[in-house]
């Protein structure tokens, strides 16, 4: 009798993750749009539908301090495929700086410890495109110190240069949409439009996946979230305003996603808690035929 009990017991279980599994399925995986009606074909996607690293065909890892004073040491290992999901993970743990000179005033170099760790994917040196509809579902955390991004960057000419494209972008309560390239005292020129997650809906916002999207054409930059278009720019206002006057939206991009941590931007991480997660359910790529 007590055998039979457990074989109901597990059978029941079963049904159970069936029945959830599939539910995960429903809410994170989607249908491949249709857009041929506006003229564009899918060319390149990444599923994330086997466990384990995300595919070297695809992505390849920034490595540890990198950019903007950020707290968080870059390694492969924060980022994995579970589930039908990429997930990269922020972690607080410490471990020596191999990069620690005592004495430095290089941001990289005078942190004795590492406090925490994440990662960074990126398709740099693998897949780049010029032009098409960029699109990533994801979902992001929204606390205190969290800088989590899907973005892209040119791939000739240093930055700001090259030109960069936030098409999804978080820090301080606030998502943006950011498009630079080179201004004439030599730092970036920024165009951008934010909005406060609070008018979104908040954290109810934040524990659902969204949809950011990117149309890019030889005219224009267009950046959306769930279909709202956020900021849109014409090529001709992204000129670099140097002696070259290159656009850098006239070459091919590369994709990068990752989960910063505090930095210039971030602000203070005021006790968010870890491990921390950004899952992307997604990421395709389409472009017009001609």
């Amino acid at each position: 009798m007590r055998r039979q009990n457990k074989i109901h017991l597990a059978l029941s279980l079963s049904l159970i993750c069936m029945l959830s599994c599939t539910v995960r399925k429903a809410n994170v995986e989607p249908k491949i749009a249709d857009y041929s009606n506006e003229g564009y074909q899918l060319v390149w996607a990444d599923e994330f539908e086997q466990d384990g690293m995300p595919n070297s065909k695809n992505w390849t890892y920034e490595k540890g301090f990198v950019r903007n004073e950020e707290l968080q040491w870059y390694q492969p290992e924060n980022a994995f495929c579970k589930n039908g999901l990429l997930v990269i993970e922020a972690k607080k743990e410490q471990k020596p700086n191999p990069l620690y000179t005592q004495g430095s005033k290089d941001w990289r170099r005078n942190r004795k410890n590492i406090e925490y760790t994440s990662a960074c994917v990126i398709t740099k040196g693998l897949q780049s495109w010029q032009y098409g509809r960029f699109e990533m579902r994801g979902k992001i955390d929204v606390n205190n110190g969290l800088w989590p991004a899907f973005w892209t960057l040119g791939v000739a000419g240093r930055w700001p240069a090259n030109g960069e494209i936030d098409i999804m972008e978080y820090y301080k309560g606030k998502i943006l949409s950011n498009i630079a390239s080179l201004g004439k005292d030599g730092k970036p020129k920024w165009f951008s439009e934010t909005k406060a997650v609070k008018e979104l809906g908040g954290n109810a916002w934040a524990e659902k996946f969204h949809v950011w999207r990117m149309d890019w054409d030889s005219e224009n930059i267009s950046l959306f979230v769930d279909d709202v278009l956020y900021v849109k720019v014409t090529l001709t206002q992204l000129q670099n305003d140097n002696k070259e006057g290159l656009n850098p939206f006239k070459q091919k991009h590369y994709i990068l996603l990752d989960l910063a941590l505090g930095g210039l931007n971030g602000g203070d991480l005021n006790g968010t808690k870890f491990p921390n997660r950004m899952e992307v359910d997604y990421v395709r790529v389409y472009q017009k035929e001609n």
